[in-house]
């Protein structure tokens, strides 16, 4: 059961600066609640939790307590669903503890979306690929623009669209920005090659010899030079502008990379998944326009 706890956490106030947007109520409330009725936002756009910095996370609340609380929704049966703040309830389990602190509000979908993937991007420095897939979440979900994302993440529109088209890279090569092995700027380097096995093999290539970004950017430059050169006898024609903005807006629909050819009047679209749940994404979009 929750029970009042007395004080607030440390760092609080700016975590609520625009309290008026995050729900109903007045004033700022902290309560404890039982580890045993949190559960995790299954829409958490963290998905990897490095052992190590988990364990350090640990040892801190055990020698000072949780210094900012955790933000939650009421769910069913009682219990509640983190908005923000999963790190510290992994590391509260970890650490034994059997309440946390936490502000329960009363917010909407949206809402939970937006304090869910700003706090982390503010607060706990996502990878470019989980910050890209938070964004996609929040322009399906939410049915925002990128011009939307843009100006609620403090971005420019260019950065959100380089984010975006890191989906479009193979998952090895995500995996890959996700351990850390390459950077977002050697990601979008990839992004600009055409051929997803040329992808790989630069990827490996570049975290093998540790190359930096302007190395990388010289053997694209070649491989696209090559690959011209390879083309002279019958050049492909050029997509078309509408039809690359329609390849743009599948992805940012679908979130599943999509690879138009052909002309406005006749051609192919080819929709790629590279996991269930990008494939279970499409089943509900399809749901949705059927209802």
């Amino acid at each position: 059961m929750a029970k009042k706890a007395h004080g607030l956490g440390r760092g609080l106030d700016s975590l609520f600066a625009d309290q008026e947007d995050w729900g109903s109520g007045n004033g700022t409330s902290i309560q404890e609640i039982s580890i045993g009725e949190l559960d995790p936002n299954p829409d958490q756009p963290r998905k990897h939790f490095d052992e190590e910095t988990m364990a350090q996370l640990s040892e801190s609340i055990r020698d000072q307590g949780v210094l900012q609380p955790l933000i939650v929704v009421p769910a069913s049966n009682g219990r509640y669903r983190i908005i923000a703040g999963e790190r510290r309830y992994r590391a509260c389990r970890m650490a034994g503890m059997e309440t946390v602190p936490c502000v329960i509000r009363d917010l909407d979908i949206v809402r939970q979306m937006e304090i869910s993937l700003i706090e982390n991007l503010q607060r706990e420095d996502l990878n470019p690929v989980e910050e890209a897939r938070g964004i996609r979440a929040l322009m399906q979900q939410c049915g925002y623009t990128q011009e939307k994302v843009a100006q609620r993440l403090g971005k420019s529109r260019p950065a959100v669209a380089n984010l975006i088209r890191l989906l479009n890279l193979p998952e090895e090569v995500t995996d890959m920005v996700r351990d850390g092995l390459l950077t977002a700027g050697h990601a979008r380097v990839l992004a600009g090659l055409s051929d997803s096995r040329t992808q790989i093999t630069l990827a490996k290539k570049a975290a093998d010899e540790g190359l930096n970004v302007r190395q990388m950017e010289a053997l694209a430059a070649k491989i696209k030079g090559e690959e011209s050169v390879g083309r002279k006898q019958k050049p492909p024609k050029p997509l078309a502008p509408e039809l690359r903005e329609l390849q743009d807006r599948l992805l940012e629909k679908t979130g599943m990379r999509a690879v138009l050819s052909g002309t406005p009047k006749k051609g192919k679209i080819v929709l790629q998944y590279s996991s269930l749940e990008e494939l279970n994404r499409l089943h509900e979009l399809l749901e949705r326009i059927e209802a």
